[in-house]
């Protein structure tokens, strides 16, 4: 539902609505987000702790917490904020700078000063919020808030750690917090959902769709209308298990850790690659076998780029994590990628050691022994992979459309770590 006024805007327009008006008069109506917001946008009432906004793409989430935020400190609600995101440039790009953030939805007159290099936003009444990230849960640990913006919180890197860390922050006054997020059934959010002082709004890609423009409303559609994904991506539906996918949110959750045990050393490192087929995404995984014979996930650089740009981040991978080899498949690709990394290198004087891999098998056969592996407790994820996961979790064979470039980069990196004699043994068909 929409509120009366954008109603009222559609069929007469902005500029009819704002003839006639002082300059402070339009300001005013322009700026008040409780005329603009659908009722849903709106915080719930009740004496609430989290309020959960679990929706698909493009339901306006971004706009409701920086408006959110903003309602918390002209209303004298709070003073002490926190901020938090996935990476700098997710907080800094997104929930402060961006389109929907917190500067553009602020009047000119009341915006706060933005000191980038102090992480720090300060309002004219003295009120200040600070960012955070969660590749760095530890800042949360010093400071206290009476409030704090959690912005995509099932993608983060180290997600029980950074909520651990600003649930303990929340101390000061009346504490509340709010959540914007695509759904993804990560183990914290299970807990929050329960919480008996947690609100939880839905919504629908759908039900924004008068203010997004046609480019990305049908961008979005097309891509995940009538697909297992788009049940996440337009409706905001928490997914669980899909029957026939490869692996399981609570096998990859039971085998996940915050980083390499203390005392395990990597004796090989592979970056695993699975070439971009069209416009898809080329996939980059990194991977290393410990010292006690597990296998840690390291990283997942996947992307879609220019074949110089996705080359140039698996090497940029490569020479990250110190890896021995990069491994790729060449069979729709040929000797391209080969090429295309190799030339890539030279072209930034550095130099990366490659192995081919043939696909001889379909994806399912292929990942059958590194899904055995993960079941035996025996591969790892160093932190949170969400896309990753998620084609893990939600791509069936026969069934989904897109091809699993991150999934089959990751086995293509597991299985080259494999001893060979366990090899022999694991592809062993019959």
């Amino acid at each position: 539902m929409t509120s009366l006024l954008e109603q009222a805007a559609r069929k007469v327009g902005v500029k009819g609505l704002l003839s006639g008006l002082t300059p402070g008069e339009q300001e005013a109506l322009l700026y008040d987000w409780r005329l603009w917001a659908r009722p849903s946008q709106l915080p719930p009432p009740g004496d609430w702790l989290t309020w959960l906004i679990m929706t698909g793409r493009g339901w306006g989430k971004t706009r409701v917490g920086a408006e959110t935020v903003r309602t918390w400190i002209e209303g004298g609600e709070a003073s002490r904020i926190a901020l938090v995101g996935r990476t700098p440039a997710d907080v800094r790009d997104t929930m402060v700078e961006g389109e929907s953030g917190i500067l553009a939805c602020c009047p000119p007159r009341q915006r706060p000063v933005y000191e980038p290099t102090k992480r720090k936003l300060t309002w004219q009444n003295g009120a200040t919020a600070l960012t955070f990230t969660s590749y760095e849960p530890d800042q949360l640990r010093g400071p206290q808030f009476e409030r704090i913006w959690w912005d995509e919180l099932q993608s983060f890197q180290y997600l029980r750690e950074t909520w651990n860390n600003g649930q303990l922050a929340l101390r000061l006054g009346k504490p509340r917090q709010i959540i914007t997020m695509t759904p993804r059934p990560v183990g914290v959010l299970k807990e929050i959902i329960a919480n008996s002082t947690t609100v939880l709004t839905r919504g629908t890609t759908y039900e924004n769709r008068a203010n997004l423009s046609p480019a990305f409303y049908d961008q979005i559609v097309s891509r995940y209308e009538g697909t297992t994904l788009g049940q996440a991506e337009i409706y905001g539906l928490l997914l669980e298990d899909v029957p026939g996918a490869l692996w399981t949110r609570s096998l990859l959750d039971r085998t996940r850790v915050p980083a390499v045990p203390d005392g395990v050393s990597l004796v090989r490192v592979f970056v695993g690659v699975d070439p971009p087929g069209g416009v898809t995404e080329c996939g980059i995984v990194c991977a290393g076998r410990g010292s006690d014979g597990h296998f840690y996930v390291l990283a997942d650089r996947s992307r879609k780029a220019t074949p110089d740009a996705w080359a140039g981040a698996v090497i940029d991978c490569y020479e990250e994590y110190s890896a021995d080899r990069v491994v790729a498949e060449r069979n729709f690709g040929g000797d391209m990628v080969e090429s295309t990394i190799r030339q890539a290198a030279k072209s930034r004087g550095r130099y990366v050691s490659f192995k081919p891999a043939n696909a001889s098998r379909g994806k399912t056969i292929r990942a059958q022994p590194v899904v055995a592996m993960y079941e035996q407790g025996r591969v790892h994820h160093v932190g949170s992979f969400p896309d990753l996961e998620d084609e893990q979790c939600l791509w069936v064979d026969g069934e989904t459309r897109e091809s699993p470039n991150r999934l089959d980069a990751l086995v293509w990196a597991v299985t080259e770590l494999m001893p060979s004699t366990e090899k022999r043994v694991t592809f062993l068909e019959g």
